[in-house]
């Protein structure tokens, strides 16, 4: 929103809100889809009564004009999405970044209406189609291409339209309509291809106004083509998602060299980059040359074009290694549709959003693709402006962990990606989700075989590597430690473990029958190894306290039939959650949380929460994408933990599933993630 807001600011259909506002061209849709249809019928009567005529056939064609807008619409999102899951790919990696500073939530969701004027020019093009054409008595079909009609548009186009724009842009800086309007889109210094996009609805209207003229010049001089129309506002969406990109995407400086007019005639993201941080320069809209003509051309925009092409790829000391987990989880990642990514993932709710059902044929396509792509870059962060931090994809989803033909190539691709960030000299690498698995469960798909021993074999194969490897098993004993000595209620004293035991429940069983609390095992085995775990980790820690007592077997949950805490991981069924009693905080401790996909519903009387995560410091910088299930600015314990261990130069490993985790490790990973200022997050789903 623009500091003070002016008249015809907001856009006429915003009181729907961002899930029914394409109701406003529902009618239209509707109305060319029966123009058609009874068009079509038209036609086949008058083929079985044996007649025609050429101004039949015109308006058949001008119906079947009318019919491919919303087609061409759904191209214009489509065109927009490329740009912007481009752009980002691109500037994860940070080569040819232009301007070095971060992004955050604030913008997307500032940015978040980016389809409006979308709307807006499907709203101009049914109507259009309804009066304009039959006031300028276009009774002939559309032609794809007239030579004079495209000229035409070019001419027009360099001409009054960038002339026109250079002084209205000019006169949207003057501190009256700035304030009022422009100040809105000039917000987002660092832009992404929809900042484009972003204005007030009064600005838009008088840039429709100017798009308008080479439009309206050849319908009505009946010079139009599909060509002209359609190809004169692809180049517009072209060089404005162009200019508005973070990189440079034409790297080749020395065509500039050779044909110098050519930067007086198309702008580079460099030029329109310093209009946004400088403000008073480079006006112009796609071509520099009226900056050149009135003297307002930034004299650093051939500077900062070979900068930015001098820019490599970024170094990054920490690395953190995560996958998909359902197919529709490759929209919510950064790379993805940035209001999704924006949001805490849920795959029940965001399975039944209608534009990923019309979206599923690329949903397929990605399938295909991962199985010929390595890990890759998605997201790019700062910690203090010294420690760069980057998170990397191994493209497989969370079923394919569970089959035994994909384990090989799984772990293939994992070792390939700690070798390459050893490659590229990075500190620490952390394994996210079932990267680290040596059992996983979602979707009712259940592994019983270890997959990598939780990065043991890795270490097992390459021995000297310099790079930590870190699953953060220690940071997550200590969030689920302290979640639950917050959570539990007064007067409980009861921790109930189901699911299949991993090293981490181990270490918080010592740790909460240290404490004092109880811990009930409801299965003979599970108690038996859990027994014989905590003596073996006791004879190792050298601790003589008895807490013999403090472990439960016990054939029912209902000791306490209220307020109950239940410690869950892998394993956990629809049938322990039915049996748990009402008022019962389930607290995960697998990677995944057991109700993610995995139980068909969850109870409305009861309390879940996310795996250990914690909120991260404001010190961290271009976050503005959610971790997978997680909230806003809220990471993952293993995530976390990589961060810690480069932070405080630790030059151990900590993986492996065999190992046994101690007290004291526990408890130095914790004060070390305080000191650094990551907060618990306890907030339940």
């Amino acid at each position: 929103m623009a500091s003070k807001p002016g008249i015809i600011t907001d856009w006429p259909w915003k009181h729907l809100g961002s899930r029914f506002k394409y109701i406003v061209l529902a009618p239209w849709v509707v109305d060319s889809m029966y123009t058609a249809l009874k068009m079509m019928i038209s036609s086949t009567l008058r083929k079985e009564e044996g007649e025609s005529g050429s101004r039949n056939n015109s308006r058949d064609d001008n119906t079947r004009m009318y019919l491919i807008i919303l087609p061409f619409l759904l191209s214009r999102i489509i065109h927009a999405q490329i740009w912007t899951s481009y752009s980002r790919f691109r500037t994860a990696k940070a080569k040819n970044r232009i301007i070095d500073k971060p992004i955050e939530f604030e913008q997307v969701d500032r940015e978040s209406n980016w389809d409006d004027n979308i709307i807006f020019m499907g709203v101009i093009f049914y109507s259009s189609y309804k009066w304009v054409l039959t006031a300028a008595k276009v009774n002939s079909p559309i032609p794809f291409w007239r030579t004079d009609g495209v000229v035409m548009t070019i001419l027009l186009h360099m001409g009054p339209v960038e002339f026109l724009y250079y002084w209205f842009h000019r006169a949207l800086h003057h501190h009256f309509l700035y304030s009022r309007y422009h100040s809105h889109h000039h917000s987002s210094i660092v832009t992404e291809p929809v900042t484009s996009v972003i204005h007030p609805f009064g600005e838009h209207v008088i840039y429709f106004l100017l798009f308008a003229i080479p439009i309206l010049t050849v319908t009505f001089t009946g010079t139009a083509s599909i060509v002209a129309v359609g190809g004169y506002i692809i180049y517009i969406d072209f060089m404005n998602y162009l200019g508005h990109c973070n990189f440079e995407l034409v790297t080749i400086s020395y065509v500039f060299n050779i044909f110098p007019f050519l930067k007086y005639l198309f702008y580079t993201p460099s030029f329109h980059s310093l209009h946004h941080t400088q403000f008073r320069t480079n006006y112009s809209l796609f071509m520099p040359i009226y900056d050149l003509i009135y003297g307002t051309m930034d004299t650093s925009s051939d500077e900062l074009y070979e900068t930015s092409l001098r820019r490599g790829d970024e170094q990054p000391e920490v690395v953190h290694l995560a996958h998909p987990t359902t197919l529709d989880s490759v929209y919510h990642f950064r790379l993805g549709l940035a209001s999704l990514a924006s949001s805490p993932y849920n795959p029940s709710t965001t399975s039944t959003k209608w534009y990923l059902m019309l979206v599923w044929p690329f949903t397929i396509m990605w399938t295909v693709l991962f199985g010929y792509t390595s890990s890759f870059v998605v997201e790019r962060n700062r910690f203090k402006e010294s420690v760069n931090l980057q998170t990397w994809v191994v493209p497989k989803y969370a079923y394919q962990y569970k089959l035994t033909s994909q384990r090989k190539k799984i772990n293939a691709l994992i070792e390939k990606a700690i070798l390459e960030a050893e490659k590229a000299g990075v500190k620490v690498i952390s394994l996210g989700l079932l990267n680290q698995a040596s059992f996983c469960s979602l979707q009712f798909y259940l592994l019983d075989e270890e997959l990598n021993k939780n990065g043991k074999v890795y270490l097992e194969k390459h021995p000297n590597l310099k790079i930590r490897i870190v699953d953060g098993s220690s940071l997550s004993v200590a969030l689920l430690a302290y979640h639950i000595i917050q959570i539990i209620p007064h007067g409980t004293n009861q921790v109930i473990m189901r699911g299949k035991f991993t090293k981490l429940v181990y270490t918080i069983a010592l740790i909460l029958c240290q404490r004092g609390s109880q811990v009930v095992v409801t299965n003979m085995d599970e108690f038996e190894k859990l027994k014989l775990k905590l003596k073996t980790m006791m004879d190792k820690t050298s601790l003589t306290l008895d807490i013999s007592s403090n472990l439960i077997l016990s054939t029912t949950t209902s000791v306490h039939a209220h307020d109950q805490v239940w410690l869950v991981g892998d394993g956990f069924s629809n049938e322990d959650q039915t049996n748990a009693p009402a008022g019962t905080f389930f607290i995960p401790f697998s990677q995944i949380p057991p109700w993610i996909g995995n139980l068909k519903d969850v109870r409305k009387d009861c309390v879940y929460f996310n795996t250990p995560a914690m909120t991260v410091p404001s010190t961290i910088k271009n976050i503005h994408s959610c971790e997978d299930w997680l909230p806003r600015r809220v990471m993952s314990a293993s995530r976390i933990c990589g961060i810690i261990h480069a932070l405080e130069n630790w030059d151990s490993h900590e993986c492996d599933s065999d190992s046994l985790l101690t007290p004291e490790n526990v408890e130095k990973v914790w004060v070390a993630s305080l000191r650094h200022g990551f907060r618990p997050s306890i907030t339940p789903v």
